[in-house]
C-alpha cells in the first residue's frame, strides 16, 4: 500500500515538472517572437471655414448715483433702473435683465464720506431696429451710460453654419489623406482615429464709454460685422499597398 502511493507520488510530481517545463518553454517562445508592428500612418487635418452674419447684440448700461447719504444714493438708482425697465417692457422682442448692483464707500481727505451706489442693466436682441430704439431711449431719456456693447451669432445661426461646413471640412480631409498616402508611395488608406472640432471666431465688438452726463444721446449705431465659424477636421490615415 505505501509503495504504490510513492509510486502514485513520483508520477504526479514528474507530470507536473513536465507541464511546467512545456509551459515554460511555451512562454519562451512567445517571448522570442516579435509583435506585429501596427500598420503606417499619417495624421492629416483639414478645415473649412463659413463667415456669418452676426444676428446677436448684447449690451449693458449702468446708473449710478453719489450722495452722503447711502440711502439717498440707493433710492436715485433704483428709481432709474425701475424706470428703465418699465420703458423696456414695450420693446417685448428685446430682453432686459439687472445685474452688477454695488455700494461703494468713498472717503477722500479734506471731503465728507459719501456713497456711489451702481447699478447694471443687460439687453439682448436678435432685433436691432427695436434694440437700437431702446437703447436710444435709454440714454436719453432715463440717464443711462452705455458702457459696452457686442455682436455675435445665435446658437442656432452657429449650428446652421456648422452643419453646412462639417461637410466640406471632411471632404478636404479626404483629399489630403488621399495626397499624403499617394505622396508616401502607397496605393490605398482607411480611416483611422478621427475628430470633429468647431470653433467660431470673436465677436466683433463695438465698445462704447461715456461721462457721467445727463445730456441728450446721439442714436445708436448698429453695425453687426460678421463671424467666422470654423470646423476642423484632424485624424490618422492608415496607409495599405505600398508600391
Amino acid at each position: 500500500m505505501n509503495l504504490r502511493h510513492r509510486n502514485a507520488n513520483r508520477w504526479g510530481a514528474t507530470v507536473g515538472a513536465a507541464i511546467a517545463v512545456s509551459a515554460l518553454a511555451s512562454s519562451l517562445a512567445l517571448a522570442q517572437t516579435p509583435p506585429i508592428p501596427p500598420p503606417p500612418s499619417v495624421s492629416v487635418s483639414a478645415s473649412a471655414t463659413a463667415t456669418v452674419t452676426n444676428d446677436r447684440l448684447q449690451a449693458w448700461l449702468r446708473t449710478e448715483a453719489e450722495n452722503v447719504s447711502p440711502a439717498a444714493a440707493a433710492a436715485q438708482v433704483n428709481a432709474v433702473s425701475a424706470k428703465a425697465l418699465a420703458d423696456a417692457k414695450a420693446f417685448p422682442g428685446v430682453k432686459v435683465a439687472t445685474m452688477g448692483y454695488s455700494t461703494q464707500q468713498i472717503a477722500e481727505k479734506g471731503k465728507p464720506t459719501r456713497w456711489r451706489v451702481a447699478q447694471t442693466i443687460a439687453i439682448d436682441a436678435t432685433d436691432f431696429t427695436a434694440a437700437a430704439t431702446l437703447l436710444s431711449k435709454l440714454q436719453d431719456e432715463n440717464g443711462l451710460l452705455l458702457s459696452n456693447m457686442s455682436f455675435s451669432v445665435t446658437d442656432k445661426a452657429r449650428r446652421d453654419a456648422e452643419d453646412g461646413v462639417t461637410q466640406q471640412a471632411i471632404k478636404a480631409w479626404q483629399a489630403r489623406a488621399e495626397q499624403a498616402a499617394n505622396g508616401l508611395g502607397f496605393a490605398a488608406w482607411r480611416v483611422g482615429h478621427v475628430t470633429v472640432q468647431t470653433s467660431g471666431g470673436q465677436p466683433y465688438p463695438v465698445m462704447r464709454a461715456q461721462p457721467m452726463a445727463m445730456t441728450a444721446a446721439a442714436p445708436v449705431a448698429i453695425e453687426a460685422g460678421t463671424t467666422d465659424v470654423t470646423v476642423t477636421v484632424s485624424g490618422d490615415a492608415v496607409l495599405d499597398k505600398p508600391r
